[in-house]
Formats: structure tokens, C-alpha cells, sequence
């Protein structure tokens, strides 16, 4: 005999097995620290390439201009800019970084603990 409820249950799990269950397992893996702590340092790494790029489109677009200049300004100060550019760049990235994984983090742990729910009851129903 076919039990309605089993069946219900067992066909919201198999969407979720379909859909999330991949990343949220992949997810679920790593302690919370070291799951963001891995995510903010892949965005640090991610910001310094874009940043070195977009420096040297920057750099090469009025190449001329700083090749002419160069003995007349002052390279501490530029470079100083440049490193205080970046630093507001890296932090700011990893903050956001930091607030989008601690949020999916927690998401797909909730996530992954309804799923576990889900199996004990249906284990507690076949046993019946």
C-alpha cells in the first residue's frame, strides 16, 4: 500500500537532491570559519589580479603623458595612492565577501539540517 505522506516527502527530497543538495553538501563540509576564511582569501586573490589589470589599462591609457612627466612627479606619493586605492578595494571586496558567504553558509546549513529532518522521518516511517 502506498503511503501518501512518505511519497510527498520523499519527492521534496529528491528535488532538493536535484537542485541544492550539491552545493549545499560542498558547503556544509567546511567549518563556518574556514569556509569564509577560504571565500574572502579566492576574493583577496580575485581583487588583486582585477586591480593590477585595471592599474595597467590605467597606466597604459596616458602612457605618453606619464613617460613625459615621470622626473617632474612625485613617485612616493602616486605609489602611495595607487597602494591606498588598493587597500580600499581589498576590503572593501572581502567585507562584501564576507557578509555573502557567512550568509550562504548559514542558509545552506539550515538547509542541510531540514534535509537530515527529512531523512530520519522518513526512516521512522518505513520502520513503522
Amino acid at each position: 500500500m502506498i503511503n501518501e505522506d512518505r511519497v510527498i516527502l520523499m519527492t521534496k527530497m529528491a528535488s532538493y537532491e536535484e537542485h541544492e543538495a550539491k552545493e549545499n553538501m560542498a558547503i556544509g563540509r567546511y567549518f563556518r570559519s574556514d569556509y569564509i576564511a577560504i571565500q574572502v582569501l579566492k576574493a583577496v586573490i580575485s581583487v588583486t589580479i582585477a586591480f593590477a589589470v585595471i592599474f595597467a589599462i590605467f597606466l597604459f591609457y596616458d602612457f605618453e603623458k606619464y613617460m613625459q612627466d615621470i622626473y617632474e612627479m612625485d613617485i612616493l606619493s602616486f605609489a602611495k595612492n595607487i597602494l591606498k586605492y588598493y587597500i580600499v578595494a581589498v576590503v572593501v571586496y572581502a567585507g562584501i565577501c564576507y557578509g555573502v558567504c557567512t550568509y550562504r553558509y548559514i542558509k545552506a546549513r539550515k538547509s542541510l539540517k531540514l534535509y537530515y529532518q527529512n531523512l530520519k522521518k522518513l526512516d521512522k516511517m518505513y520502520t513503522e
